[in-house]
């Protein structure tokens, strides 16, 4: 048995959230969410080498993947494969890109099921952004 995190009432180590006062994983000293995080300590430019996460904050908010390597619902960085993605290289749902391989997509070049290119495209509904009206 331990204490409650908020409460300080006695609960089991194991207990999901408190049965006193609802606090979720009340053994932990600490929470700051739920899912999975992992950050590596080595950077390059200033973004962790490697940076995956399938996280939300407390307040249910995601936690962004953000690295040279970034994996997660949704990531940036410069290789990254992620549902909504931000990226130098980019395997995705969707995705903002210099190349992506997406099932939509807005990139340098892509391959995707839906998407606009500004040099090289290849996908089901791909169009040039130089082929839409407008921007002749």
């Amino acid at each position: 048995m331990k204490p409650c995190r908020d409460c300080r009432r006695e609960i089991s180590a194991q207990a999901w959230a408190c049965p006193h006062c609802g606090a979720p994983c009340p053994a932990r000293e600490q929470w700051d969410g739920w899912g999975y995080e992992y950050k590596s300590k080595t950077t390059l430019f200033g973004l962790p080498l490697l940076h995956v996460s399938f996280k939300y904050r407390p307040n249910r908010m995601p936690v962004p993947a953000r690295g040279v390597f970034a994996v997660g619902q949704f990531a940036s960085g410069i290789f990254v494969l992620s549902q909504f993605g931000l990226g130098v290289v980019s395997v995705s749902q969707f995705t903002v890109a210099g190349f992506a391989l997406a099932q939509f997509a807005a990139a340098y070049a892509l391959i995707a099921q839906l998407g606009i290119y500004l040099r090289a495209g290849r996908g089901q509904l791909v169009r040039s952004l130089a082929e839409l009206p407008g921007w002749s």
